[in-house]
């Protein structure tokens, strides 16, 4: 009995959006930055719901000599996300690059190109795209898990995203003072010295408000909040 007390006693001291979160749509504009450069430019992320109970999931990001653009759509069954299709392309600081990918869950295979090079991998459930995987970290950091893993279709190959909740912190954006929580991914030292460092809003649907991230040969990239948008409400800080 007193084991079914404090099982209760938990449960009712969980956090309320544990139980209820849902993906809502989103608008939201940042400033993007090149630590290196003197370089500065803009970048925009939206979600919205489309056609067939798909979720559409936009990122768009422009400087002076480069732009980048990445799009995926996806379905949710429960707390499940399911790629429906994945898209990115870079153009400017060398040779345009993109990505296409389609993902078959009744096949159960992922088909389309990297880079030029043809893709053909087998289809797991839980595998995710390298968009979509950004909305399940959002999920999860949201239900207040310390600790994620992903499996991620990387072109032509799939590779696991590791992350760790490191604490509450208040991030100064043109909106205002956000209450965030910030996640780091975590890497094998011995293997990758990059770091990306995200923090998401508290009271906004668990918004990106900030990333950072340092490459392996040092260079730094940031994008902060301008404004944004979550299911209609303006985001504001205090």
């Amino acid at each position: 009995m007193r084991r079914v007390l404090l099982f209760l006693m938990a449960l009712l001291t969980l956090p309320a959006y544990a139980a209820s979160f849902q993906i809502k749509p989103f608008e939201a504009s940042y400033t993007a930055d090149w630590k290196q450069m003197p370089l500065s430019g803009t970048a925009s992320r939206s979600l919205k719901q489309g056609d067939g109970g798909n979720w559409e999931l936009d990122f768009q990001a422009s400087m002076l000599l480069a732009s980048l653009k990445e799009s995926s759509s996806f379905k949710v069954e429960g707390d499940t996300y399911l790629p429906q299709t994945y898209h990115w392309a870079r153009e400017g600081l060398g040779k345009n690059k993109s990505t296409d990918l389609q993902f078959d869950w009744a096949q159960k295979q992922v088909t389309g190109s990297d880079r030029g090079d043809a893709v053909r991998l087998p289809l797991n459930r839980g595998q995710l795209d390298k968009s979509t995987y950004q909305l399940v970290l959002q999920h999860d950091v949201a239900v207040g898990k310390k600790s994620m893993s992903y499996q991620v279709i990387e072109g032509t190959d799939t590779d696991t995203y590791d992350f760790r909740v490191l604490g509450e912190e208040k991030v100064a954006t043109q909106a205002g003072q956000i209450d965030a929580i910030k996640v780091e991914r975590v890497r094998d030292p011995t293997k990758s010295n990059r770091k990306t460092v995200l923090w998401f809003a508290k009271d906004w649907d668990y918004l990106l408000v900030r990333l950072y991230q340092q490459e392996t040969d040092g260079k730094e990239y940031q994008i902060m909040l301008k404004d944004g948008t979550v299911d209609g409400r303006q985001v504001k800080g205090s």
